[in-house]
């Protein structure tokens, strides 16, 4: 089939038409490039100032930084090893021990409570021996215990009417039997001024026997 050519006018009106195509859809592409160069061309770098602005720095954990160095302060102050639940083990124990100190310091500052005796020949020896060791008068139990069966048999009230004393007026008188001129030159401090009051007597008969014999321990006999 024969091959028909285009006339080189024809040719070349073509390329034309074409090239003006293309030249112009160039164009508008660089219209546009330049359009968006030249919308704020005082701002370039604001895009990049606003982002930094935005982000907060984060740490390593993906924490805030300063939250982050607060876990660190308190990861700092646990021992190495030691769990959430040792920690709290351990603060737990901190509170008791404090707690524990403050009630020995309450109990430190109330004063003792007065010892208490009961009313009867055993709490009167348990009471005189007390006052004797704060005063510095030696004696047992025993000895006293062994000298009041003796002399009055437990009786406080027990009176000798019929020895030398008692015809001078001077009768000897309570547990350990004294007469009033011995008990008012031995009475102890801090016991009552009553020749029978049963711990008086005690205390002022085992002070006269400490001076005499050197304890109411030796006493074995009348004295």
């Amino acid at each position: 089939m024969p091959k028909f050519t285009l006339p080189r006018a024809a040719r070349i009106s073509r390329v034309t038409r074409t090239h003006k195509v293309a030249v112009a859809v160039l164009a508008a592409a660089g219209a546009t490039t330049g359009l968006a160069a030249t919308a704020a061309p005082g701002n370039a770098a604001t895009p990049a100032v606003h982002a930094s602005a935005a982000v907060k720095p984060v740490s390593t954990n993906g924490m805030p930084a300063k939250a982050d160095a607060k876990a660190a302060g308190a990861e700092a102050a646990r021992p190495a090893g030691a769990t959430v639940a040792d920690h709290i083990k351990v603060t737990a124990v901190a509170k008791q021990d404090r707690a524990a100190a403050q009630a020995v310091s309450r109990s430190a500052d109330r004063p003792a409570a007065p010892k208490k005796y009961t009313d009867n020949l055993d709490g009167w020896i348990r009471q005189s021996l007390d006052i004797m060791k704060a005063k510095g008068i030696p004696g047992s139990y025993e000895g006293l215990h062994r000298n009041i069966m003796r002399e009055s048999s437990g009786n406080p009230n027990a009176v000798n009417d019929w020895d030398v004393n008692a015809k001078a007026g001077i009768p000897s008188k309570g547990l350990l039997q004294v007469i009033q001129p011995t008990f008012d030159t031995y009475h102890v401090d801090g016991t009552a001024h009553n020749l029978t009051d049963p711990v008086a007597n005690i205390t002022a008969a085992a002070n006269y026997a400490a001076h005499r014999y050197g304890s109411i321990d030796n006493v074995n006999s009348a004295y």
